[in-house]
């Protein structure tokens, strides 16, 4: 038996024989050519059919996975429409009277080495990104070098690397988990895995200390951890045993949770704590419905403002507001404004660059300096609002002057809304996340000018120990039960209470469910989660007896 270790991408445990995910059959040749006219006019056509492939793409991936995880398909196509790719292939054509699959082939490997090069953990995942689309292209060149796959029973995925097209181009049904030697958790793959719910584990930097090559391993009999990260490869009788259980009590967990929906989250002494999920796109909502969320915690706005070439008009976000509002059926549902920045950028915005970019214009600073945007976001959440129990939220939030402001744009799109005699629900909701020191200081003071507070501790953590969430460096240092941190959430709570508002956290330890207790005596009145955690959270709070409760 072997064990190598990886990246921890996405939860579960796979069972299976290990199926060897073969990307290009044999390196692309140097050719001479005579008229690099007509290579020229070769590239271009096998680019516009890529170009007709990814649309296809993008339309079945956004009816199977949502348009989230079709994105990435629009992104490829933006790469393939790129002048400086273009213009690379071309004059290496024209220059050097090459084939061109060899000119796509070279530009690929320097734009790829351009963005690994590249500080932004993102921005190097876009590598795998740029070799995609230049293996689409000379699979149409040539389509006799590539080696086609077929798999015919159910098996744990295992390659070098797999690109997003690759992942749903896969059967589903007959993968049971991904394990990949390169790749990481900002990658779109690894977006889609998670996605499809498969155990997946990446990175596998010390693969050639345990076995001669990737390939050898195909055909051999294996079981991926998604949990730990690790790969057992031909796996002895005690793990295989190990496992078989660990899978089964997986599926029987699943059947005892499944047993709670429809049940209040109360503890035993009868104490209510709201449980909402955190959703990424209207995608995400059935989801959240299926494991009986209670309501919507978290909505990120931002998501429909990722991967497109310009902003979404009012129009289409009002559209996605209504209809995540009328699904939840009345329950709450609080929609976070835009929080842009940071490790979410967008082209169109013409954001400069920045040395600090977790520190600088993000979130409702940007939201400030560009009202007409925010103005535009604010009308069609508040025209939403007249369609379902919508709550809005303003992210990264650190003087009431900010708030002040905000509110102020507020009044002025719900007097232009009356004034056209477009429905609205004058009482909606207005609340901040906390998710700042300052924040949390002055939280006495914000608490007098909103209805609620949603603490949230991803960034609060980061802020709180100086520690870059997104550095997979920092390890340890990036610490959520960190004292300090735990001491922020209690004075926001406090502050909430003492002015008599509700306060919720939606960041990442409100699924920690060794916490739940805490944040129930805290006086926490929400937490804010992951669909896939509701009905654990919702298991943990009831299982909660304090000492000396009286049970009803």
């Amino acid at each position: 038996m072997k064990i190598i270790e990886g990246v921890r991408i996405s939860d579960g445990i796979a069972i299976g024989t290990l199926y060897f995910l073969k990307n290009k059959a044999v390196e692309i040749g140097r050719k001479k050519i005579d008229d690099p006219e007509k290579e020229t006019a070769r590239f271009d056509e096998a680019r516009i059919k890529a170009c007709l492939q990814l649309d296809r793409l993008y339309e079945e991936t956004k009816e199977t996975l949502g348009e989230e995880n079709a994105a990435i398909f629009d992104i490829h196509k933006m790469m393939l429409e790129d002048l400086d790719y273009i213009e690379s292939v071309m004059a290496i054509i024209s220059e050097q009277n090459v084939n061109a699959e060899y000119a796509v082939e070279r530009t690929a490997e320097k734009f790829s080495a351009m963005f690994s090069a590249m500080d932004d953990d993102y921005m190097k995942e876009r590598a795998i990104d740029v070799l995609d689309i230049s293996g689409r292209i000379q699979k149409i060149l040539c389509p006799a070098l590539y080696g086609q796959y077929e798999i015919t029973t159910p098996s744990i995925i295992i390659a070098d690397d797999i690109t997003p097209g690759e992942a749903v181009g896969l059967d589903k049904k007959m993968v049971l988990g991904i394990a990949t030697v390169k790749g990481g958790v900002n990658s779109h793959t690894a977006i889609l895995a998670r996605s499809l719910a498969l155990p997946a584990v990446f990175g596998f930097r010390e693969i050639s200390a345990n076995i001669a090559n990737i390939e050898s391993l195909d055909g051999k009999h294996a079981i991926l951890d998604g949990f730990t990260g690790k790969l057992y490869i031909e796996p002895d009788e005690v793990v295989i045993k190990a496992m078989s259980e660990k899978l089964d009590e997986i599926r029987k967990k699943r059947e005892l949770l499944n047993k709670l929906k429809g049940l209040p989250s109360v503890t035993a002494d009868g104490r209510k704590i709201n449980l909402y999920a955190n959703v990424n796109h209207v995608s995400d909502i059935d989801d959240a419905v299926n494991n009986d969320a209670e309501g919507i915690g978290l909505f990120r706005s931002e998501f429909l403002f990722l991967d497109r070439k310009n902003a979404p008009t009012e129009e289409e976000q009002f559209a996605a507001y209504k209809k995540v509002a009328a699904h939840m059926n009345g329950k709450k549902t609080i929609i976070r404004t835009l929080d842009i920045g940071a490790d979410k950028q967008v082209s169109y915005f013409k954001m400069p660059k920045e040395e600090n970019p977790a520190m600088g214009l993000r979130a409702v600073r940007l939201c400030l300096s560009e009202p007409q945007i925010f103005k535009t976001q604010l009308r069609a959440l508040y025209r939403a609002s007249a369609f379902g129990n919508i709550s809005i939220m303003i992210p990264m939030v650190t003087s009431v002057w900010e708030v002040g402001e905000v509110l102020k744009l507020i009044e002025e799109v719900k007097s232009d809304l009356k004034r056209e005699e477009i429905p609205l629900n004058n009482k909606t909701e207005f609340g901040i996340m906390v998710e700042t020191p300052a924040a949390v200081i002055i939280s006495a003071e914000l608490a007098e000018m909103v209805d609620f507070f949603s603490i949230g501790t991803n960034d609060l953590t980061q802020y709180t120990l100086a520690a870059d969430r997104q550095n997979s460096n920092i390890g340890s240092f990036y610490e959520p039960h960190h004292p300090a941190v735990m001491k922020m959430i209690e004075m926001t709570v406090k502050s909430a209470k003492d002015a008599g508002i509700w306060v919720g956290i939606c960041g990442e330890i409100a699924a920690d469910l060794e916490l739940t207790e805490i944040f129930l005596n805290m006086g926490v009145d929400e937490l804010s989660v992951s669909p896939n955690m509701l009905l654990p959270l919702r298991e943990r709070i009831r299982a909660i007896i304090p000492p000396n409760a009286t049970i009803i």
